[in-house]
């Protein structure tokens, strides 16, 4: 076999072979009904903005009563300092 032909049988080998990868796509995310559980989030770990807080990952303190973390429905009641409501 020549070079050429090496090459070429390579490339397309390549092409099918990432044609083959991109149709798989990524794992679905399973389904899960989630709450808001506030004051369990350990500093910088939120989920999204707070009173005191830009965005998610801004949280100043472990526990901080406005920061949330999304939980399996009806986890929140199970977890020590966990509530479905900001803390005052």
């Amino acid at each position: 076999m020549n070079k050429t032909a090496l090459t070429l049988a390579s490339a397309m080998a390549g092409v099918i072979g990432l044609a083959a990868v991109a149709q798989a796509g990524p794992a679905p995310v399973p389904a899960f009904k989630n709450e808001k559980c506030y004051g369990i989030a350990k500093a910088g770990q939120n989920d999204c903005q707070t009173a005191n807080s830009s965005c998610a990952g801004t949280s100043k303190r472990d526990g901080q009563a406005d920061a949330w973390l999304y939980v399996p429905a009806g986890a929140c009641a199970k977890i020590v300092g966990g509530n479905v409501k900001p803390k005052a």
